[in-house]
């Protein structure tokens, strides 16, 4: 909606979304939460890994090795916020 806001009221938007103007104001004071916060610590966690790791490690090394320092993640969780990043492992072809 904020990109819209030059072009649309707060009011016509909200209505074709069938949304509370209280409510899209209360959502944009409201801090961060406490699952973004911490993927946002994972995302650097993984980064640094990945970049330690020269772009090798995907998300089931990368799983490991954050087990391994103690970091409680799901491996789907890593996956997922790699896909978020736009960062993935290198595979290995059969020959």
């Amino acid at each position: 909606m904020n990109a819209n806001r030059a072009d649309h009221t707060v009011k016509m938007m909200c209505k074709v979304l069938k949304l509370s103007r209280t409510g899209y104001y209360k959502w944009l004071k409201r801090g961060e939460s406490e699952r973004e916060r911490r993927d946002r610590e994972l995302i650097d966690q993984i980064l640094l890994i990945h970049r330690d790791t020269r772009g090798i490690y995907g998300a089931p090394r990368i799983h490991t090795e954050l087990r391994t320092n103690g970091i409680k993640v799901g491996k789907k969780r890593v996956a997922r916020l790699m896909r978020e990043v736009g960062i993935c492992g290198v595979t290995r072809r059969k020959k």
